[in-house]
């Protein structure tokens, strides 16, 4: 599909949505000039769509009331996408606060294809099968979603009821740079201009989100979701954890990703062949240690340990319980 007629699609989409769009509004979201919209328009009452043109302070485009769009019409590739990319949501845990939503979309789609390419695609629902049971994560709020993306796309502060991890509720300031899907949850990074420092919240714990006057500009540097898992690597727990790890930052990641541990390879300024093993600085927080010892010796690569001492302990005993394990099944 072109660009051009993927935008005039994009904007009877957006007048579908009711309502009347101003000329600016349009330009914006379509991301051209105010003529190229009225060609648009003219394209689309070509087509016998009647898009009506509104005077006045408030004026734009709008459709002529009682328009619908024709039924809906997919290739048999299209609503395997669809249907599978809904129930990959569901099970991913990425839907809103009504559960239902992805289910009744499916049935309606479901119910407008042809009769042989829709048993098809129930043959291939019910024998899918995951390897995991669906996990139970708190959904966002499908209008606080929707409000903070806008928000993201126009670089417009908003302002958000936020519950955090305590309990504690707040009215809070946010310029929100991107919202992300990790693990099973949404989030969203941003500045709060009230502290002047960058915050990642979940989505779900947002019950009320507006948009306000203003603009705000994004600073340079990682994207939205790199901001998120350095966020979670290095956010309070009760514990501080400082290791040496002998090998590559490749190595390490395998076992330690970005969202639970940095890495410092100094090395790495001065040129060094990044696939050279040498000793790295490797820091992470968490609120229990009795699941690093066994990563740590899947690692395979040596180590020391800086802080806590406690860590070092448990390493001692699950290295003195393997010990004790194979001279058990020696014996035998």
């Amino acid at each position: 599909m072109s660009r051009p007629t993927g935008r005039v699609l994009t904007l009877l989409e957006l007048l579908q949505s009711g309502g009347t769009r101003t000329m600016r509004e349009l330009a914006d979201r379509l991301g051209v000039d105010g003529r190229t919209v009225r060609r648009y328009v003219d394209q689309l009452i070509d087509l016998d769509v009647p898009v009506e043109s509104v005077r006045g302070r408030y004026g734009g485009y709008r459709l002529a009331p009682g328009y619908r769009l024709p039924p809906l019409m997919l290739s048999d590739d299209e609503a395997i996408a669809v249907l599978l990319g809904l129930v990959a949501g569901r099970r991913a845990g990425l839907t809103t606060t009504t559960a239902t939503a992805s289910e009744t979309a499916a049935a309606k789609i479901r119910r407008v294809l042809p009769e042989r390419l829709a048993r098809r695609l129930d043959t291939v629902l019910e024998s899918l099968a995951f390897t995991e049971p669906p996990g139970e994560f708190a959904t966002p709020d499908a209008g606080v979603l929707l409000t903070i993306a806008d928000a993201v796309r126009h670089r417009r502060p908003v302002s958000i009821k936020y519950t955090d991890r305590d309990g504690r509720r707040s009215d809070r300031t946010l310029h929100p740079y991107g919202v992300v899907a990790h693990a099973g949850r949404w989030y969203v990074t941003g500045t709060d201009p009230g502290i002047g420092e960058e915050r990642t919240l979940r989505l779900d714990r947002i019950t009320d989100a507006r948009t306000l006057p203003g603009s705000f500009e994004a600073p340079a540097g990682p994207d939205p979701a790199q901001r998120v898992l350095s966020g979670f690597a290095t956010a309070a727990y009760r514990h501080e954890v400082t290791l040496r790890i002998h090998g590559t930052v490749e190595q390490i990641r395998a076992r330690l990703p970005a969202s639970v541990a940095s890495v410092e390879d100094p090395a790495s300024t001065a040129g060094a062949d990044p696939a050279t093993e040498r000793w790295l600085l490797v820091e992470l927080r968490a609120e229990r240690l009795d699941w690093l010892p066994p990563v740590l010796a899947s690692l395979d690569r040596p180590f020391t340990i800086e802080r806590p001492d406690e860590l070092r302990d448990l390493v001692i005993a699950l290295a003195d319980r393997l010990a004790t394990h194979a001279r058990g099944t020696a014996s035998r």
